[in-house]
């Protein structure tokens, strides 16, 4: 006699049913990276090896990219060469093709919040940039500049690269000594610790990271340069000159007219403002869901509308000037170094990071050289320049 439970007819179908839902769902997963000319264990670079395609299949149509960076940090899938990959990917537009309803909610809260209003601002420093200052000097270049080198000019080598660009925004801001220089969202200090031992300025920086300020007080003791725990917001003083670098991408889109306003208080009427950002094609979409819960929460890129609708009556663009992509090969040199360091962090950090980490690089990696995204420096001034604003083109050595 059978031990087996037995199973109705109307049971029956209904796994093979649901079987075949399951297995039609993997299908419109292949089929969507063929779209790509992805393979499955291929062998060149922007090929993939699934694990365990009915898991992954799932939560990429459930959740669009948000399931596929989990799943890539749960080990449902590895790529050849993710940077590659997403590369691919975005050129494809493939996330255009996954809308689930589920991300819905994430788009409604970013158009009807202030998700960067001055009390969640202070979110993104105690989750990405106080990760420790020890992790990020293992990654970033000697100056600690966590933002797009130039390696248009001829750089080989990241740290040329970084001292390229921080040379590039002094000139494209006409330094003088005795200058007075504000810097919003300063960082580590790179650019005010530059602009001071090169051009003779002084600086004030304000930061919403502890880390990045306690180390940069240190690092640049002697310099006139002063940095404070602070948000943009408050302040209220003149300066002849502005940069901020990295930081707009933060402010999110119900403060971009708030910031620029900051700014227009802030400069000294025969001025210049540098805004150094990274931006979007598309001005009504909504920040990548993967990036804004494990990376950079409350993030939104701007679109170059967004920017002009922000300084209109405030500001008269002077220049602008794309070279996103640099921000391809400056991502790469981190992860470079973030793979070399990773043994000495891995015990505290651990594998899910160490792959989260991975994909964060490489995937936006792969969006600059796809064109997806953009790096933008903006030349502002409060009146317009007479006669005109001319970029410089050579360098100061």
């Amino acid at each position: 006699m059978s031990t087996e439970p037995s199973v109705s007819s109307d049971t029956q179908q209904s796994v093979t049913v649901q079987r075949g839902e399951e297995s039609q769902m993997v299908r419109s997963m292949y089929e969507l990276m063929e779209l790509a000319d992805i393979r499955l264990n291929g062998d060149r670079p922007h090929d993939i090896r699934i694990h365990d395609p009915k898991r992954l299949a799932e939560r990429v149509f459930a959740q669009g990219n948000l399931g596929l960076g989990e799943s890539y940090m749960d080990g449902l899938w590895d790529a050849n060469q993710l940077d590659a990959f997403f590369d691919r990917l975005l050129r494809a537009r493939l996330q255009d093709r996954v809308k689930p309803l589920r991300l819905a909610f994430h788009a409604l809260r970013v158009r009807l919040l202030n998700l960067q209003n001055m009390r969640r601002a202070w979110r993104v420093g105690e989750a990405h940039y106080d990760l420790g200052n020890d992790f990020y000097e293992a990654m970033l270049d000697p100056r600690l500049t966590y933002t797009c080198g130039y390696w248009s000019g001829g750089a080989t080598t990241l740290a040329e690269a970084q001292e390229a660009k921080l040379d590039l925004i002094c000139r494209k801001l006409e330094l003088k000594p005795g200058m007075r220089m504000l810097d919003i969202g300063c960082g580590w200090g790179s650019l005010m610790g530059f602009a001071a031992e090169h051009y003779g300025v002084e600086c004030v920086g304000v930061t919403i990271s502890r880390e990045q300020t306690a180390l940069a007080q240190k690092r640049y003791e002697g310099l006139p340069v002063e940095f404070r725990l602070q948000d943009y917001r408050t302040l209220n003083e003149t300066f002849d000159r502005i940069a901020s670098v990295g930081m707009f991408e933060h402010v999110g889109r119900k403060n971009h007219r708030t910031f620029m306003e900051v700014a227009n208080r802030c400069l000294a009427d025969d001025g210049l403002f540098l805004l150094h950002t990274i931006g979007k094609n598309v001005r009504d979409s909504t920040p990548d869901p993967w990036i804004d819960k494990y990376i950079f929460p409350n993030g939104d890129l701007p679109s170059i509308g967004q920017i002009g609708d922000a300084c209109e009556d405030l500001f008269v663009a002077e220049d602008m000037h794309n070279f996103g992509a640099d921000y391809d090969k400056t991502l790469m040199a981190w992860h470079a170094n973030f793979e070399a360091a990773w043994p000495r962090f891995a015990d505290k950090l651990g594998e899910r990071f160490h792959r989260m980490w991975r994909y964060y690089l490489l995937s936006c990696a792969g969006a600059f050289r796809a064109r997806d995204i953009q790096l933008w420096q903006w030349v502002l001034s409060k009146q317009g320049i007479v006669g005109g604003y001319q970029r410089p083109t050579t360098s100061r050595a």
